[in-house]
């Protein structure tokens, strides 16, 4: 098995990274996040000539001289901008297929490229497809740069989706001639010169405000003369405005439906722009680079929406499952607090002794100079009274660690044992087995304990069936910022967890810094297996499938000094979530188990599947398609999202802060918190879990101390919890 820890999955994570970041920017460009709008006129555009007010509806400005075209006798146009749409474009298209009529369609490149099927239908239906920006821009307002990108980008769409160019443009927001204003008729000049007929309307029916089937018929059909120009007369040709997107487009296919009911009857025929002017048809081959790039721009499109849809059911996903963990959290800590109540009086109202076995302590110790003393001390004061004895072993320690606990020795019950460095399981396994007592307490050779540590500990052992006891791990350090992340975990993660875990019957890790074992569960077990970087999860798993019970002792408490940098938090972190990623490999079997094994298998093992495991790994792309949406999407309602969960979170950090007697006021990192220290664990689980798909072997990560208790040598100067 290598030993080097895999480091090309970060240059791929970035490129992802990347590759992510530009199909959503591509995902918000399309979706006409960024320049949408009416921008409002330009002050500098000046007004447009009279005689192109005055004009017909097609503008022609090829050679810089404005011509204009209308549409000859008996002939309309019905038009249809901001398509296609999936839901309304076919609705209509069947419309016009049932009345045999042709139509032109004024498309967003966007929309193109979304819907390629609903383009090629127009062009194989003998419609005709005109170009309306890429985003549905105010050509007027827009800078010339920008345009021009609009442009092209439809033209290609069009041609990566159909194989067809197009000629024809109608500006977003543009009417009938005499409503053209000075910026408009600037960017009809600059469409010009890129080869455009800039494509008005002689009739608007308004449909977009769904004014009514009726008014939308009576302004398609129009008056005799009106915006006709010198024409006059029921059969003149006209171009006709309505919309196939852009919202509830209902009343517009009934509008259509009855256009062509009324209109075919009187000698009317419907036809395309191009054939209504009397010109050869707008959509022209495409060239064979532009079909290229047009389908790279048309997949491109398409995998960025299928991307950013698969985020949003993502965000979906991940923010019903944490709501349902908090709910679930919060129930099972409940019932488990009222358990402990009932437990409590039970064992008041009882005349028997209280449960006094004598105990031996085993701290293992590899360089822990900085505060074996306060640990051996803080054991020894203790008010159990029943023989407690401390059996130190150091590992190897290149350190001072020895020395101190060796001159520990005259005090009653301390014993030191020295051995070569095998790691923490060799050293647990040496003091286990010259342990005296048949309960035997875990500590980690950081951690103090307070005077009624030990008896509250050792007293849920009263039930012969509990093999082993979680203590409650508290976090000494935590005046920085990190201390503080750092509490807020333990107290609102690891220990809500474990209340549920203990209800359930399925706990999976008694923490090293605090647990009790009795010897007949640890031999059950085969001892501290080094299989491993979790060998205390890997412990208390295998205990529970041997059938024991695990379970959790809020009042036992031990305060260990936790990582003080970001470097040390991580390859703490790092070897917690690479071991359990291999204890919960190493007891999959117990899934398919009967009997207590397999209820810990299939109560535990998913939960940590899910939540430890899946739900960090896909949580980073959760927060890229939250920050996608602030600018993207509906900012207010994605903030109030955000809001909401952690104000959740909060509500349900006070309540494991008040049951676990600690002030509230630790909750204003919380925000924070979900900012920053939140991705670092997720990163952290995307490291362990290459780490394990990739076979390594990863090395024990030490962490340096810096002497919490070194000025403490008992626990009475340790924080206390009310």
């Amino acid at each position: 098995m290598p030993n080097r820890e895999p480091k090309g999955h970060w240059i791929l994570l970035m490129l992802a990274g990347v590759a992510l970041a530009v199909a959503l920017l591509v995902n918000g460009f399309a979706s006409g996040q960024m320049g949408e709008g009416t921008g409002g006129p330009d002050g500098n555009a000046g007004e447009p000539p009279v005689e192109a007010t005055r004009a017909g509806s097609v503008l022609n400005l090829a050679d810089g001289r404005l011509r204009s075209a209308r549409p000859l006798p008996g002939r309309i146009a019905l038009t249809f901008d901001d398509g296609p749409d999936p839901e309304w474009t076919p609705k209509l298209l069947d419309v016009l297929r049932k009345h045999d009529a042709r139509a032109t369609f004024f498309s967003v490149g966007a929309n193109l490229a979304k819907n390629p099927g609903l383009a090629r239908r127009m062009i194989r239906e003998g419609h005709e497809i005109g170009s309306h920006t890429y985003t549905h821009i105010d050509m007027g307002s827009a800078p010339a740069w920008r345009t021009r990108l609009e442009l092209d980008l439809t033209q290609r769409a069009l041609a990566g989706a159909t194989g067809r160019g197009t000629n024809l443009v109608r500006q977003p927001y543009s009417s009938t001639p005499s409503g053209l204003t000075g910026p408009q008729w600037r960017a009809v000049r600059a469409a010009a010169e890129q080869g455009y007929l800039t494509v008005l309307t002689d009739r608007d029916t308004e449909d977009w405000a769904r004014p009514g089937i009726d008014k939308i018929v009576e302004r398609a059909a129009g008056a005799p003369g009106a915006e006709a120009g010198a024409q006059t007369g029921r059969r003149a040709g006209a171009i006709v405005m309505l919309h196939d997107s852009g919202g509830d487009r209902a009343q517009t296919v009934q509008g259509v439906e009855a256009i062509l009911t009324r209109l075919a009857g009187k000698g009317y025929r419907f036809t395309t722009v191009s054939d209504a002017i009397g010109l050869p048809p707008g959509n022209t081959p495409a060239a064979t680079g532009d079909k290229v790039i047009g389908k790279a721009l048309v997949w491109g499109q398409l995998g960025s929406s299928w991307i950013v849809g698969g985020l949003a059911l993502l965000f979906s996903v991940a923010a019903v499952l944490t709501a349902l963990r908090l709910a679930t959290l919060l129930s099972f800590a409940r019932l488990h607090a009222r358990r402990v109540r009932r437990l409590r009086r039970h064992r008041a109202s009882r005349d028997r002794p209280a449960f006094t076995p004598p105990v031996s302590v085993i701290v293992p110790a590899y360089n822990e100079e900085a505060g074996i003393e306060a640990t051996v001390r803080s054991l020894l004061d203790s008010d159990y009274p029943a023989p407690i004895e401390v059996i130190v072993v150091d590992d190897g320690s290149t350190d001072r660690t020895a020395e101190i606990a060796d001159s520990l020795s005259y005090l009653p019950g301390v014993r030191l044992i020295s051995k070569r460095n095998g790691g923490k399981p060799s050293a647990l396994n040496a003091g286990i087995a010259v342990a005296r007592a048949d309960i035997v307490v875990l500590v980690d050779g950081d951690t103090v304990f307070q005077r009624d540590t030990i008896g509250n500990l050792v007293a849920p052992m009263a039930n012969p069936q509990v093999g082993a006891v979680s203590g409650n791990t508290k976090v000494a350090n935590r005046g920085g910022i990190i201390g503080r992340w750092q509490h807020i975990e333990y107290v609102i993660g690891f220990n809500l967890d474990r209340r549920m875990f203990d209800v359930l019957q399925c706990m999976p890790t008694i923490p090293g810094a605090i647990g009790a074992f009795r010897r007949e569960a640890l031999a059950s077990a085969g001892g501290v297996s080094d299989d491993t970087l979790a060998e205390d999860t890997d412990l208390t798993m295998a205990i529970c499938r041997g059938g024991w019970r695990v379970v959790y002792e809020e009042s036992a408490l031990a305060w260990t000094e936790a990582p003080a940098s970001i470097r040390q938090l991580w390859r703490q972190r790092y070897r917690w979530c690479y071991g359990t990623l291999q204890a919960m490999w190493k007891h999959r079997g117990s899934l398919f188990q009967g009997g207590r094994s397999g209820r810990f298998g299939r109560r535990c093992l998913p939960y940590l599947a899910v939540f430890q495991v899946a739900l960090p790994l896909f949580a980073p792309a959760v927060d890229v398609f939250t920050l996608y949406g602030l600018y993207f999407l509906d900012p207010v309602e994605l903030a109030l999202s955000w809001v909401f969960f952690t104000l959740l979170q909060a509500l349900a950090g006070a309540y494991a802060l008040r049951l676990d007697g600690e002030p509230l006021r630790t909750l204003w990192v919380l925000p924070l918190q979900q900012i920053v220290y939140r991705q670092l664990m997720y990163l952290v689980v995307i490291q362990s879990l290459v780490t394990a798909l990739a076979g390594v072997r990863l090395r024990w990560h030490t962490i340096r101390r810096t002497g919490t208790f070194a000025t403490s040598p008992t626990a009475e100067t340790a924080p206390q919890v009310r």
